[in-house]
C-alpha cells in the first residue's frame, strides 16, 4: 500500500514533465518499446517533489546511459541489489531490462543465489560479490577489488560502486514509499520468499 500516493502526470508541473520525458527518451533501452514499462508510480511518487526527483534522475541517468559498465553488467548489479534489498518493484524493471540486454531468464535465477552460484565467470562472479560487500559491509573487499580491477579500468571500477550505491538508495525508497508495481510488472515480480 502506497505511504506516498503518485501524482498523476496531469497535477506535475510542466517543468516536470519535460524533464521526465526528455529521461525517458535519453535512457531508452535497445528493444522494442513495446512492452516498455513507464513506471508512473515510481515517476509520479517523485514527481511530488521536482527538485530532488531531477537531482536524482540526472545522476541516474548516468548510470542508465554513461556508465562504463555494459548494460550486462549493469543488470546483474541491480538485480543483485534488488533481491538483497527486496525490492519487488525495482526487481521487476530490471529482469525486463536485464532480458532486454540478453541475461537469460536461468542467469537471472541464479542472481538470487549470488556469487557461489555455477556458471558465472570470474569477473560476473566478482560482480555480484561487490553487491553483497558494499551492501553488508560499505566496501568491496581486496580479493573482489582484486578481481574486478584486472578488467576493469578507474570509470568501471568507480561506476559499479555507483551502480550498487544508487540502486541501493532507490530500493530504500521504493520499499519505504510504498511504491506498488504497474499491472504490467506484475508478471515479473520474484516469487514470493
Amino acid at each position: 500500500m502506497a505511504r506516498i500516493d503518485p501524482a498523476k502526470r496531469a497535477d506535475w508541473s510542466t517543468e516536470m514533465q519535460d524533464f521526465v520525458d526528455g529521461f525517458r527518451s535519453s535512457v531508452a533501452s535497445a528493444g522494442p518499446e513495446e512492452g516498455r514499462q513507464a513506471g508512473d508510480n515510481l515517476l509520479g511518487t517523485l514527481a511530488r517533489y521536482p527538485s530532488l526527483a531531477m537531482a536524482f534522475l540526472t545522476f541516474n541517468k548516468h548510470l542508465l546511459s554513461g556508465s562504463a559498465l555494459t548494460i550486462r553488467q549493469r543488470e546483474l548489479l541491480v538485480l543483485r541489489v534488488a533481491h538483497l534489498r527486496r525490492s519487488d518493484y525495482e526487481w521487476a524493471q530490471h529482469v525486463i531490462l536485464a532480458d532486454r540486454a540478453g541475461v537469460t531468464s536461468d542467469e537471472i535465477r541464479r542472481v538470487a543465489i549470488g556469487s557461489d552460484a555455477p556458471q558465472w565467470s570470474p569477473l560476473e562472479s566478482a560482480l555480484l560479490a561487490s553487491v553483497d560487500e558494499l551492501l553488508s559491509e560499505g566496501v568491496v573487499r581486496d580479493r573482489t577489488w582484486k578481481v574486478l580491477a584486472a578488467e576493469f579500468d578507474e570509470q568501471k571500477l568507480m561506476d559499479v560502486v555507483f551502480t550498487v550505491g544508487c540502486y541501493s538508495m532507490l530500493a530504500m525508497s521504493l520499499r519505504s514509499f510504498g511504491i506498488e508495481p504497474e499491472e504490467g510488472l506484475r508478471p515479473f515480480l520474484p516469487a514470493p520468499r
